[in-house]
């Protein structure tokens, strides 16, 4: 596991500063504090900062074929390296180390931009091949390691695992995205492919970027290598469908327990991590070593049913407790996220890798079973509206529930049943509108007045849900559920769950593993019916039920508490001041994105208990951090005079 950049001439033959290339590298010394190094050659430069995970001894990176002219750094791990390995050498290929970076070389060798449909694993890794003259980069089917580029003005592309290497950069222009803007109030985090940043990108999952010398490197455009198929399987009993999951589930947990440091595995105690500590300790020779952290709040703490496991499987396990008003992080997050992001379980989410990195290097985590198995509640909940629009047409639902929902009143204070106002709003919309509408933290009519009209105009009518409405077009389904399932698949695992994680572990140098995602498995899942994964009204039906033998009840049939914390309550007490201030920062009014009015009401309504504003808030304060972080002189500083500017050539 590591951190990787780099520098890019297309024209050809450019000599980079070395010190530049240093700089940008040493950005991202947290992911890989053990070794780093850099390599350059006219027209191009590698930096690899490197956590040894395979071969300590001789796996460091930029890493070189047999006569150095095809060289690659590569972030992440390739599970079937060793089958690769065997696979290669029978074509020819000699092997000098016994790192899975090496595969990726020669399997570029052998089947050059296909290489990638040869890899199983995590990655993202640029080659550069001095004969072919081309230059290229790819990331993982499903986005569990990340990668972001950019066009310097003067054409010279650079690429780094996190934002934070291309910062570096001064020539880089750090313009706020409008669009970015918009999609972060709606979604907590900037999808896919964008970044909030006009000028830099993330490669998206599952696709790849080739780059030729001499050829109009700006005109290319990243090119998808995978993406999920949602085949359905033949006739299966359910039985059949139970008992071949384990066994996929458990040969996809095997692939990923090498390493040549300590390995464990987190255990929150919900159905995901259980299932994999389960199948780690069917295949471990000593007791799993498994950590959790418990909150000193009752309301948020599922340590007990951690523990329970933890008992069951004898491992060796680790909990920490950590204080509800654990609130003293948001500056850090900023630096660590580079871009506005607003996901607050992304607290105990560095707790508990801090508490790992202690006694592992590497740990296997539960993340994906919600997505691949429909186990989050807004799926019960589209599918349910989903059953009403089926029933009446567009035509009678769009005016009667579009006027219910504004009638009726926002009453955050009242029991779930009465907050009516939400599903009446997403019924008068379709599927992927009313689903949007769902899952936005901020929905329409909120961010409408959260923005200026200065700053609305300058969307030129673009909204968020445009996101989710692309990801639905290319579905390769037509079913409901599982269109759901598939726009979460490009949107909130990769730019929320697992940017969370990878940032998160990284800043401990901890690689977390997720087999839960492992691509095999991912097809093989989507391919089962909807009603074997949600079925009266309960997600992970068939999950549930091939776990049965391995974990109990207590465990399966609870009720989902989720990674949350206390932030209503925080934001009324121990951070009232410092949200105030936040929210009200003259830095921050003067980008001319916010209403102020509206921003001091939802302040008032807050505080007095009236309404629950506290993810909007949160929003706010997290998207101030990230201004105050890209300046020594606060927002002015990114663009060089005064704050509205960053957004007013954006459009």
């Amino acid at each position: 596991m590591c951190g990787i950049v780099g520098i890019f001439d297309p024209r050809g033959g450019r000599n980079f500063e070395r010190d530049a290339l240093v700089r940008m590298n040493q950005t991202q010394f947290h992911r890989g504090p053990v070794e780093g190094d850099v390599y350059l050659e006219p027209g191009v430069g590698f930096g690899h900062r490197r956590l040894s995970i395979i071969d300590l001894a001789a796996g460091q990176q930029p890493l070189f074929n047999a006569d150095r002219t095809v060289v690659t750094v590569f972030n992440g791990e390739i599970y079937n390296f060793r089958e690769l390995t065997k696979e290669l050498t029978a074509l020819g290929y000699t092997f000098s180390t016994k790192s899975d970076t090496e595969t990726i070389v020669h399997a570029w060798e052998e089947w050059g931009e296909d290489c990638v449909k040869h890899l199983r694993g995590m990655f993202a890794f640029a080659i550069w091949d001095r004969n072919k003259q081309t230059f290229f980069v790819a990331r993982d089917h499903l986005g569990i390691k990340p990668l972001h580029y950019a066009f310097l003005p003067d054409g010279t592309f650079i690429f780094g695992s996190e934002l934070k290497s291309l910062l570096s950069f001064p020539e880089l222009p750090r313009t706020i995205e409008p669009r970015a803007v918009e999609e972060y109030f709606a979604y907590g985090y900037v999808p896919e492919p964008r970044t909030i940043f006009k000028d830099a990108f993330k490669l998206e999952p599952g696709h790849s970027l080739t780059l030729k010398v001499g050829a109009n490197a700006q005109s290319v455009k990243p090119q998808r290598w995978w993406d999920l198929p949602f085949t359905p399987h033949g006739a299966m009993s359910e039985q059949q469908m139970e008992e071949e999951l384990i066994v996929r589930l458990r040969e996809a947990v095997e692939s990923q327990l090498e390493a040549e440091v300590p390995l464990g595995a987190f255990l929150s105690g919900g159905v995901d991590s259980s299932a994999i500590v389960a199948m780690m300790a069917g295949l471990n020779k000593g007791p799993v070593n498994t950590c959790s952290i418990a909150f000193n709040d009752p309301a948020f703490d599922e340590s007990t049913y951690a523990r329970q496991v933890a008992e069951q499987y004898k491992t060796n396990h680790q909990c920490d407790t950590v204080d509800k008003d654990d609130y003293g992080l948001v500056d850090l997050l900023a630096g660590l996220y580079d871009e506005p992001y607003a996901d607050s379980s992304a607290i105990p989410t560095y707790r508990v890798c801090e508490l790992a990195r202690k006694r592992v290097t590497v740990a296997l985590s539960g993340d994906g079973g919600d997505e691949n198995f429909a186990g989050y509640r807004r799926y019960r909940m589209a599918m349910g509206e989903q059953q009403v629009r089926s029933m009446l047409p567009l035509a009678l639902r769009k005016p009667v529930f579009g006027f219910l929902g504004k009638a009726y009143p926002k009453a955050d204070w009242a029991p779930r049943i009465f907050r009516a106002k939400t599903t009446f709003e997403a019924l008068a919309r379709d599927l992927v509108d009313g689903y949007f509408h769902g899952v936005s933290i901020l929905v329409d009519r909120v961010r409408d007045q959260l923005f200026t009209e200065g700053f609305r105009s300058q969307l030129q009518g673009y909204r968020a849900v445009e996101v989710m409405r692309g990801h639905a077009a290319k579905a390769p389904t037509d079913d409901p559920l599982s269109i759901t399932q598939y726009i979460d698949m490009k949107t909130y695992l990769p730019g929320d769950i697992l940017t969370k994680v990878d940032r998160a572990s990284m800043a401990h140098a901890l690689e977390v593993r997720v087999p839960l995602l492992d691509h095999k498995f991912v097809e093989w899942v989507s391919g089962l019916p909807s009603s074997c994964k949600l079925r009266n009204g309960e997600g992970k039906h068939v999950f549930k039920k091939a776990l049965q033998p391995y974990l109990s009840d207590d465990i399966l049939y609870r009720k989902k508490m989720g990674f949350s914390i206390p932030l209503a309550s925080w934001l009324r007490g121990p951070l009232r001041e410092s949200m105030k201030a936040a929210v009200l920062n003259p830095m921050l009014l003067d980008t001319g994105i916010f209403n102020p009015g509206y921003l001091q009401r939802m302040i008032d309504e807050h505080l007095a208990g009236t309404k629950d504003h506290s993810t909007a808030l949160w929003a706010v304060l997290m998207f101030e951090a990230f201004l105050r972080k890209n300046g020594a002189d606060g927002a002015s500083s990114i663009h060089g005079g005064g704050a509205h500017q960053l957004i007013a050539t954006a459009a």
